[in-house]
């Protein structure tokens, strides 16, 4: 037990993400990449601000907060029960409001706080799990502030203002510089592409602007990650720009889910998602795994994809060894070896789509057909 707690510990030492909800999911070009490739990527090192730069960024404060808004999973006027608390931006002057979707994700009722505390019920427009953006619709009254989308990506060292809601706080305002473009979490379930900068950001901040020197919105904040060397977070932000695609596509009303197929891998072993095949096969002999790498999980969602297919999840008995619990191989022959890659694999289609599934079971190969659902279909 001792030697499996040790292997369990060591599966999760790659990586620390801490998202402030679980967000959303690579495009499918990063099939290709390998695992490795997908971490988080530093392109330059952050170096402080000038008194100049932070005196730019406060100037900003009184422009930026007032567009800035507290995003809440309750009901008006009292909202005395909250089950999620976030942030978001308005970007036109008809009440759109730009936040990250893992804030508004299962919410039945929204609202949302301005500068003033005045609360307002929000409404969902459109939402790209993929990319974790959501729009809203606030009936903000005349004349209320709003930013404009910047013209054209930023660079890396660009200085930066973000304003939101974590910890408690309402609409604070935290500053940094931009210490990467096309930033990779390494997980499926998180959005690709990102800015890397070094603002202190925390939850609640999700969903908040990222401003550039000029005012304009360059970012949504999406999440932080923890440095398993340095112990030190960075934070991660959706690029946006005012000719952003999947801009349009949410003002059309785009309601994309991210595909699943309803299987999890939690408890002990939530730490193996990165889990090589070296790993695994140091793992094998502990937990009765068999000779061949793969991705193994631990529960099933009732009526999910996974549950239909008759997909088995890991069973241990008193002496941590597996009685039951199916291995996956490979997804429409694409090889895989762990859970990582399964995920990446089925995030490479989207909702609809049929997928065969090489699973072992029992040490007997088969092939699972299944049909993939949307995410905000499935019951965790």
């Amino acid at each position: 037990m001792a030697l499996l707690s040790a292997l369990l510990s060591a599966g999760g030492a790659q990586q620390s993400a801490s998202p402030q909800n679980p967000t959303s999911a690579p495009t499918p070009n990063a099939q290709a990449q390998s695992v490795q490739d997908r971490r988080v990527r530093t392109l330059a090192p952050a170096s402080p601000l000038t008194t100049q730069e932070q005196a730019t960024l406060q100037g900003l404060v009184a422009k930026v907060r007032p567009a800035t808004v507290r995003v809440e999973q309750c009901s008006t006027p009292t909202c005395t029960s909250r089950d999620g608390v976030g942030t978001g931006v308005l970007i036109s002057p008809d009440g759109l409001v730009l936040t990250a979707y893992h804030v508004i994700q299962g919410a039945t009722v929204l609202s949302v706080q301005t500068e003033d505390r005045t609360r307002y019920v929000a409404q969902v427009v459109g939402y790209n799990d993929q990319d974790d953006l959501a729009l809203l619709r606030v009936s903000v009254p005349a004349g209320t502030p709003y930013l404009r989308l910047a013209a054209a990506r930023p660079a890396v060292g660009d200085i930066a203002l973000a304003i939101g809601n974590g910890n408690g706080a309402f609409l604070k305002t935290k500053v940094g510089r931009l210490t990467g473009l096309d930033s990779d979490a390494g997980r499926a379930d998180f959005p690709p592409g990102t800015l890397e900068l070094n603002a202190p950001l925390v939850p609640g901040d999700s969903g908040g602007p990222v401003v550039n020197a000029r005012g304009e919105l360059t970012g949504i904040v999406s999440y932080i990650s923890l440095r398993p060397q340095s112990r030190q977070p960075q934070s991660y932000a959706v690029p946006v720009t005012a000719t952003d695609p999947r801009l349009a596509q949410l003002k059309a009303g785009a309601k994309l889910d991210a595909p699943v197929i309803g299987i999890f891998l939690g408890g002990p072993f939530s730490n193996l998602f990165f889990l090589p095949a070296e790993g695994f096969r140091e793992l094998a002999p502990l937990l009765k795994l068999g000779d061949t790498p793969g991705a193994f999980f631990t529960s099933v969602s009732p009526g999910s994809p996974a549950a239909q297919a008759g997909l088995r999840p890991l069973v241990l008995n008193a002496d941590a060894e597996r009685v039951s619990g199916d291995i996956v191989t490979a997804v429409n022959g694409k090889r895989i070896v762990n859970f990582s890659e399964f995920q990446f694999a089925v995030r490479a289609y989207k909702p609809g789509d049929t997928i065969t599934l090489s699973v072992l079971r029992d040490g007997k190969p088969l092939e699972v057909k299944l049909t993939l659902a949307g995410r905000s279909t499935v019951q965790n």
